[in-house]
């Protein structure tokens, strides 16, 4: 199947660039090209698109709450939203992250990050630029400043409670950036085992995917960041 990418940016000449290394791929093409975030989502609709390539600052209706409004639309659920960023440790990633999106990259990573980010969240996986550590979005999720506990989400702590033991071991473990292999050894189970654990907890919490399972890990209080 080819992966239909939409790619959101303000900058002509970015995604112009973009557009020549996407359709330069045999299994992905760029379906539109959007200057804001309004018209991102419109697009996002029409041209039924897979991946959308979402930079955070656009005049008029930003790539947040464009990211907002996709995650929100139940005939987008199936949209994969990768924010394009010029600075990686930003408080709009972690807005966006809780808004819907997949994962973050970069705008200076290199092509085959970028390309491999388009496949890695296509496919429903989180995805973390190389730049960004395994513990960077847990830190920022988890702030919370002089509140403590007050910013957790009582929803989300009690949807937990519809999760088997197992279930939450994985969460644990997606949490804290491991793959299904990486987990099937720390578990000792098979992949395909961790990965219908994945499933069941994302029906169960209603999370879209594997970065929204991080982002409940975290706002629930089931994992804490890890103190520098």
């Amino acid at each position: 199947m080819t992966i239909r990418v939409l790619l959101a940016d303000d900058q002509a000449l970015l995604r112009s660039a973009f557009r020549v290394l996407v359709d330069s791929e045999p299994d992905m093409e760029v379906v539109g090209e959007a200057s804001d975030g309004a018209e991102a989502v419109r697009l996002a609709r029409e041209q039924r698109a897979d991946v959308v390539l979402m930079d955070i600052r656009m005049p008029g209706t930003d790539g947040l709450a464009a990211t907002r409004m996709i995650g929100a639309d139940p005939e987008l659920a199936g949209v994969r939203v990768v924010i394009l960023t010029t600075f990686e440790v930003d408080d709009y990633v972690v807005q966006s992250l809780r808004a819907g999106a997949s994962g973050f990259l970069g705008k200076g990573s290199e092509p085959e990050e970028m390309l491999n980010a388009i496949r890695i969240a296509a496919e429903g996986e989180a995805l973390l630029s190389p730049v960004a550590t395994k513990g960077l979005i847990a830190r920022f999720l988890a702030q919370e400043g002089p509140g403590g506990d007050a910013d957790r989400d009582p929803a989300r702590a009690e949807r937990l409670e519809s999760l088997t033991v197992r279930e939450r071991e994985v969460l644990v473990q997606v949490a804290g950036g491991h793959s299904n292999d990486e987990i099937a050894e720390r578990l000792e189970v098979s992949p395909l085992t961790v990965k219908t654990h994945v499933n069941r907890a994302m029906a169960k919490l209603g999370a879209r995917d594997r970065a929204q399972l991080v982002v409940v890990a975290y706002e629930s209080g089931l994992v804490r960041p890890r103190v520098e």
